[in-house]
């Protein structure tokens, strides 16, 4: 049985088995050679590979060759394939490829899948790759040494002047390139970037009032039937005012965390997230990190979990840690279900607007944040990364965005039919015990925690109840809303909430840490004195904006 040959194909789309893979698979079944997928030079490290075939994005080519010594690092021989060569053409730019072999010193070609060109000779260039001896003579083997990372990035930037011509002017540009120069503009690509994210907010409460209406209206009806044929014991109290409650609340928002999803994956798979970094990164450089931060910030609108992981593709290791743990000031959608019942509450005619002030709040402090630690000893360094180059703007494609949303409502659920269960259950039973009447909560073993913490919160404008909510919401902030829903019944406006006291709640919520699962990635990711130095100075952080803000609106209102 002849031996097969593994091929290691890195540089490619992490959502499923690309195209590419599969089109060289099918030609080389006859050449026993097997092609596996890898997304991080870290993941060839222990493992032999006959040959890495690098995929090159043609309209990343700097950001894309960049990689290319950290893989010989891992493996010595490899294969560039240049992807999207279509792409670059289109912009009337034009690379030359042999050129680009000779300077780099490894064979390269050019691949299109959906032009079905360049796949055969891709797979006879790795072929003879295979049976010839890795050479150590191109001058690519000797940069891989310098511990200098801005020394191989002259190096390509020097190949590319040499090997890329660019449109000789502005008309050759297509209208993609025309609307992206505005959306990246010094002058308008913030106002644009605030825009969008008014539309985005604007769309998520109209469009989804009316199935959390629906759904609202759906648990009532079942409460009141299960009421009405349910016999009034402890048993009934659980399922109707503690599961029902605190599970439905949580529940009933959906259709708005949907809709919110559906644009963040619109704005990712078509370039946009992208532009949103290089719009910040200038504001990024005056605290002395750079545009790349901002991208696991980004993701921190979505969970903050796996937004401090991805800051793990931050080369220098003061960054990487500063960054993970600005994500933290990042709303996500855990602490979205507790805005959305305040504001639709208490900011009937301003939704919109409130919620950009969230999280508007929570970057501008994630910057002064940054801004003061980077000059701390602990942090204090040079710095002159920048945000090179962007992805072309792309048609979200629909398996990816059901995907993408189908993840987040994935873990919604699981939420809800985890955290959040257990979370109302224990809410229920400190509430109705040793009384056994929710009427009596006063004498409840709920009201003696909440009572012990309320002389700290009372500043803030919060009572004991407002105190407990923000206790449970330590697992999960999705379960501030079930408790809620079971201390006042579903109704916060006739519970001693302002407006004034509804927004230094929310703004406690934005503020002190999102749940345990951060708390634990930060652990592992950045070490225990991080994690524990999050922990404090959030609560602290949290304390004293609310304060802040409860004291100086109580002069005015």
């Amino acid at each position: 049985m002849s031996e097969v040959h593994k091929i290691a194909v890195i540089g490619l789309p992490q959502s499923g088995k690309s195209s590419l893979t599969k089109a060289l698979q099918g030609l080389a079944k006859p050449h026993d050679i097997e092609f596996v997928e890898v997304h991080h030079p870290d993941e060839l490290h222990g493992h032999t590979y006959d040959v890495v075939l690098q995929v090159v994005d043609a309209t990343r080519l700097e950001e894309s060759l960049m990689l290319t010594p950290h893989i010989i690092d891992e493996q010595e021989k490899i294969v560039l394939a240049i992807g999207r060569y279509d792409l670059l053409q289109k912009t009337d730019h034009s690379l030359d490829i042999p050129k680009l072999e000779q300077l780099i010193g490894v064979p390269t070609c050019r691949v299109s899948v959906r032009l079905n060109y360049g796949l055969p000779e891709c797979l006879e260039i790795i072929e003879r790759t295979i049976h010839k001896p890795a050479s150590t003579a191109h001058p690519i083997y000797h940069l891989r040494d310098q511990a200098d990372e801005d020394t191989y990035r002259a190096y390509v930037h020097g190949i590319l002047t040499e090997t890329l011509t660019h449109a000789k002017d502005d008309k050759h540009q297509t209208r993609l390139e025309r609307i992206d120069k505005v959306l990246t503009n010094p002058w308008l690509g913030f106002p644009i970037m605030m825009a969008i994210l008014y539309f985005v907010f604007w769309c998520t409460f109209t469009l989804g009032a009316y199935p959390q209406e629906w759904i609202e209206m759906g648990i009532d009806a079942l409460s009141d039937t299960l009421r009405g044929v349910m016999e009034p014991t402890w048993w009934s109290s659980l399922l109707i005012d503690g599961v029902l409650a605190g599970v439905g609340a949580v529940l009933a928002f959906l259709p708005n965390i949907i809709i919110l999803f559906f644009f963040i994956s619109l704005m990712e798979d078509s370039g946009y997230m992208a532009r949103e970094a290089y719009i910040m990164d200038a504001i990024m450089h005056r605290v002395g990190l750079h545009g790349r931060s901002f991208v696991p910030m980004l993701m921190g609108f979505g969970c903050n979990v796996p937004a401090i992981m991805a800051a793990r593709d931050i080369q220098n290791p003061k960054d990487r840690v500063l960054t993970m743990l600005m994500v933290p000031f990042m709303s996500c959608s855990a602490r979205l279900p507790v805005y959305m019942l305040f504001v639709d509450t208490f900011f009937e005619h301003h939704k919109a607007l409130v919620m950009i002030s969230l999280y508007a709040i929570g970057i501008c402090l994630s910057v002064l944040f940054a801004l003061i630690m980077k000059r701390t000893r602990w942090f204090r360094q040079d710095d002159d990364d920048t945000v090179n180059e962007l992805p072309e703007f792309r048609v979200p494609k629909a398996r990816n965005t059901v995907a993408h949303i189908w993840e987040r409502v994935a873990d919604y659920l699981q939420k809800i039919c985890t955290v959040i269960l257990w979370a109302s259950v224990i809410i229920w039973a400190l509430e109705y015990f040793p009384t056994q009447d929710l009427n009596d909560l006063e004498h409840s073993y709920l009201a003696s925690i909440g009572q012990f913490v309320a002389p700290l919160m009372e500043p803030l404008g919060f009572d004991w109840k407002m105190s407990v909510c923000l206790i449970t919401g330590l697992p999960a902030k999705e379960a501030i809303v079930s408790t809620l829903a079971i201390l006042y019944g579903g109704d916060i406006s006739a519970a001693g909430f302002t407006p004034l006291t509804a927004y230094s709640f929310m703004l406690f919520v934005l503020l002190y840490f999102p749940c345990v699962a951060t708390i634990a990635t930060l652990h592992r990711e950045a070490g225990k004195q991080w994690a524990w130095f999050t922990v404090v100075h959030s609560l602290f952080l949290a304390w004293f904006i609310s304060f802040i803000v409860y004291q100086i609106g109580s002069l005015f209102i």
